[in-house]
């Protein structure tokens, strides 16, 4: 069996490592464009930060060790032409030119996301940066070094690690995002409140509800961003608005939506039975709407790569969706999130209630407890839970992968309610304040 496999950041690396595994037999030859693979780019701000010392530790797998394994690794190399029925690709070996043209019996679409970039007068001037991969992150740390006033163009949770990266390295931020929040698409708005306040209280400047118009030069190096409502003075401009599926090469060949991400079924197959794909390219079932959705997420990706392995011989495990679970700490704040924000669930038309629980870590006979900060979406006909939200200065974010794993089992608020949680006064209270979620919840 030959296994032609491309890309190799994170679902690449977990389909190729249990591939060997299963298939000691198969020829597997991976295509991959960057000269490294398993980057973490999640730790790309705390690299900025200086938190993380070292980027190299930031990777988790070498081409040399799958190497070593028996894979055919054709580090920069782009895969210039895949045809799926007839099982043939042509690739470009990016430093020689050379072409190579290759047959397989199995494909492995590991092609992940590439940042969304808006056509914007200016917008290819020196210091206008991306934020994705490691030689991105390198050239932001070299360029953050002389820049004194830095703008962020996007809210999400890569923009607002980079906005803290950078206060904390004591430079001049603004932030800018067309919505009216940050984070707007993971917390609703009794949350976001207080990250922003706490943003304003550190000078950072928040330009939300704007859209970026044109990019300033002098001497065709970034010297402002013009937005709709204003301009700001910058040195260096990252942009963080987004992602998208890089799957233009299968196009018109295998089903995909709107947004060109790869629809798949719960074995990872796409609508070629010998086509697999994972990752940041995919499309997959997500719980708190049982519909396709676009969640590009290192866990979703490990996962459905892992998966791939199992099933790419025959349907053996199924995957069980996603609630597109995720965490990040923003100076004091530990906050995580799952499923569907009241905002979000409204705009898609559910009927939905919420409840937000204020408590304590810790009953309050105990020499210190802080505030906890809980919200719990839920259907108003059936109960049922399809999206939570938890924000403290103590770490009690692990609470909300109880909360995602309620979601993929369709429990209730009323189940919630009485769920076996223990009780020990150095951690929490007899009532767990996911309980009393449950409880008051009407």
């Amino acid at each position: 069996m030959k296994i032609a496999v491309i890309g190799c950041t994170h679902a690449g690396t977990a389909a190729i490592s249990n591939m060997i595994k299963l298939y000691p037999n198969a020829i597997i030859n991976v295509y991959e464009k960057n000269d490294n693979i398993s980057f973490l780019s999640c730790g790309i701000a705390l690299h900025v930060s200086g938190v993380v010392k070292d980027a190299n530790g930031l990777f988790y797998c070498t081409p040399e060790e799958l190497t070593q394994l028996g894979v055919n690794m054709f580090m920069q190399h782009e895969v210039l032409d895949v045809n799926i029925e007839g099982k043939t690709l042509v690739a470009r070996n990016l430093q020689t030119n050379e072409t190579i043209n290759d047959t397989f019996d199995k494909l492995v679409i590991a092609t992940g996301s590439w940042p969304i970039i808006p056509k914007i007068e200016g917008i290819n001037q020196e210091n206008v940066l991306l934020c994705k991969n490691f030689q991105h992150a390198t050239t932001i740390i070299e360029k953050a070094k002389d820049a004194e006033k830095i703008v962020v163009v996007g809210a999400g949770y890569i923009g607002i690690e980079l906005v803290e990266a950078f206060e904390m390295r004591r430079k001049q931020v603004t932030l800018i995002d067309g919505e009216n929040r940050i984070l707007s698409k993971y917390l609703d708005e009794s949350f976001t409140d207080i990250i922003e306040e706490d943003f304003r209280n550190r000078d950072i400047h928040l330009a939300l509800g704007e859209t970026v118009t044109r990019f300033v030069g002098k001497n065709e190096t970034v010297a402002a961003v013009e937005t709709t409502k204003g301009t700001y003075e910058a040195n260096l401009v990252i942009l963080c608005i987004g992602f998208q599926p890089n799957t233009q090469l299968f196009k018109g060949q295998i089903d995909m939506l709107e947004n060109g991400a790869i629809k798949v079924d719960e074995y990872m197959r796409t609508s070629n039975e010998d086509v697999f794909a994972a990752g940041d390219s995919c499309a997959i079932r997500y719980n708190p709407t049982g519909e396709h959705a676009y969640i590009p997420l290192a866990t979703n990706a490990v996962r459905m790569g892992t998966l791939v392995a199992k099933n790419l011989m025959e349907p053996t495990i199924k995957y069980i969706g996603t609630q597109g679970t995720s965490g990040i700490k923003i100076f004091d704040q530990n906050i995580a999130t799952t499923g569907l924000t009241e905002m979000m669930a409204r705009r898609m038309g559910m009927n939905v209630k919420s409840i937000t629980i204020l408590e304590h870590d810790r009953p309050e006979f105990m020499p210190t407890y802080e505030d906890i900060m809980l919200k719990v979406v839920y259907e108003e006909e059936t109960k049922r839970i399809v999206g939570a939200q938890v924000m403290s200065k103590v770490d009690v974010t692990q609470s909300i992968n109880t909360l995602s794993v309620c979601i993929q089992n369709n429990m209730t608020t009323d189940e919630l309610g009485f769920v076996d949680f223990f009780f020990q006064p150095h951690y929490n209270k007899p009532w767990n304040f996911l309980n009393q979620a449950g409880l008051q919840a009407l």
